[in-house]
């Protein structure tokens, strides 16, 4: 498969993506653990389609040492039990934040109420960007169809 455009190559997409990834320094800057991090990041491309981010958030999170039990139950989190409470309520506010098309009233207050119970207003604000932030993502690498299955860890820096 080829992308139907060299997004990464492209001179005004690298002008965006500029932005987008000094955000996401800011994120990986953060209090947010970086477990919960990668755990956001490959749900929520699991969801939207994105072989590449899930290639890629997949491999940096076995890289910083995740279990590849824990990462082959991530789309099954609810009936796992490798996972933290506060994991599960990320995970939670991952999938409702990343369905929003699909729910009819967005995100739930139960959601945020139980990720407020494990994260303080800093790491729930890197908690909310970083969803934001990983949909957008995963939607520019799914509309250009960027394949997935060649990434290597630290490509991007």
């Amino acid at each position: 498969m080829d992308a139907r455009l060299n997004y990464y190559g492209n001179p005004l997409a690298g002008k965006a993506l500029k932005h987008f990834l000094s955000a996401s320094k800011a994120l990986s800057d953060s209090t947010l653990p970086a477990t919960i991090q990668h755990l956001v990041e490959v749900r929520a491309s699991q969801i939207n389609g994105c072989g590449f981010c899930t290639d890629m958030h997949t491999k940096e999170a076995a890289h910083a040492g995740e279990t590849s039990v824990r990462l082959n139950l991530i789309a099954a989190w609810r009936e796992a039990t490798v996972f933290t409470e506060a994991e599960r309520a990320a995970l939670e506010l991952a999938e409702q934040g990343t369905r929003v098309a699909d729910a009819a009233g967005g995100v739930t207050d139960e959601a945020w109420a139980d990720a407020a119970k494990h994260f303080d207003e800093d790491q729930l604000a890197a908690l909310t960007t970083l969803i934001a932030i990983i949909n957008a993502y995963n939607r520019i690498n799914v509309i250009t169809q960027q394949p997935a299955g060649s990434y290597k860890v630290g490509m991007f820096g």
